[in-house]
């Protein structure tokens, strides 16, 4: 009986633990439920806390070169405070709150690279905490996908899209990261530009789109051609001729890179309210599949979700907040 509590201490025979999440995909701004479902050990334990924490694969520039890591960038307790019974199970719903810049992982289903995940932490009174780790989708809202649409109707490519550790300067971010999807410039602007660079910024009233040119150095040094950003709310996606406007984000872009050279760092900021004189453009379908939706089928090489799921597991394992 001894060597049974003992082993109970060290979590051999504990408690195990499986966290499913009730729906595939999940939205900025939206929330992330499901159940924690907790089958009791060979002996009864005093559950402390149940805790969930959003992940995210980052990368951070520094005087060495780039390195990547995990950072949290949510965190709840769900439940605790009861014992289970040997052999007991019981669930635990919960539901997280998904925080609006929390960046996009695919478009039209195709996985842009980017890795989140979902941590749950049981604390177990005298023994090691256990723990599961689950993948976590976040589709575009409505708004992001008009943009993204947009961009790909106009030509745009897809080429790379992570995370980058840091904040950009007077915009309304309020994660210590942002997302930046890198674009192939559309036919009609590759002579202007080699790269476009683009981040978005939601918040519960609408969306800041920051479009960046040709970087070459990182997110606060003078490298930076051109950086314009425009807001638009959630209400105006049936209201804008979306290719029209995301036309003029470009070509707004250009004309600041052109006009304050190569070392000018931030444009100006517009503001894009509903006007009755837009009319909305070609909706999803046909054009979509072969515009936008094109811009994740070249993500990562042809990164599959089975692959992000694998890798989700290596890299937050063992990671430090």
């Amino acid at each position: 009986m001894v060597f049974k509590r003992l082993l109970g201490a060290i979590g051999v025979g504990g408690p195990s633990v499986d966290t499913v999440l009730d729906s595939a995909v999940v939205v900025p701004g939206g929330a992330v439920s499901g159940r924690v479902w907790l089958k009791g050990g060979s002996t009864a334990a005093e559950i402390e806390h149940i805790g969930l924490e959003l992940l995210a694969r980052v990368e951070a520039e520094h005087e060495d070169g780039e390195s990547e890591g995990a950072v949290v960038f949510e965190r709840l307790t769900v439940g605790g405070g009861f014992r289970l019974g040997e052999e007991e199970e019981r669930e635990v719903p919960f539901s997280v709150p998904v925080p609006w810049e929390t960046p996009v992982t695919e478009l039209y289903g195709q996985p842009l690279g980017i890795v989140l995940g979902v941590r749950t932490e049981v604390g177990v009174a005298g023994a090691r905490d256990k723990g599961d780790l689950d993948p976590l989708t976040v589709g575009p809202l409505p708004v992001q996908e008009a943009v993204l649409e947009a961009l790909g109707q106009l030509g745009f490519g897809f080429r790379s899209a992570d995370l980058e550790y840091g904040r950009i300067c007077g915009t309304g971010q309020r994660l210590p990261f942002y997302q930046e999807v890198e674009l192939t410039p559309a036919p009609q602007y590759a002579h202007a530009v080699n790269e476009i660079e683009l981040t978005f910024l939601a918040s519960p009233s609408g969306l800041e789109v920051v479009l960046e040119a040709d970087k070459h150095g990182g997110p606060f040094s003078s490298g930076h051609d051109a950086l314009t950003r425009f807001t638009v709310r959630h209400e105006d996606v049936p209201a804008l001729d979306w290719n029209g406007e995301v036309d003029g984000w470009i070509r707004r872009l250009i004309a600041h890179r052109e006009a304050y050279g190569a070392h000018a760092t931030y444009g100006h900021v517009e503001h894009h309210g509903h006007d009755d004189r837009h009319h909305r453009g070609p909706g999803l379908g046909t054009a979509v599949a072969a515009g936008a939706a094109g811009l994740a089928l070249g993500a990562v090489g042809g990164m599959v979700a089975a692959e992000v799921v694998d890798e989700i597991g290596d890299f937050f394992e063992g990671e430090e907040d």
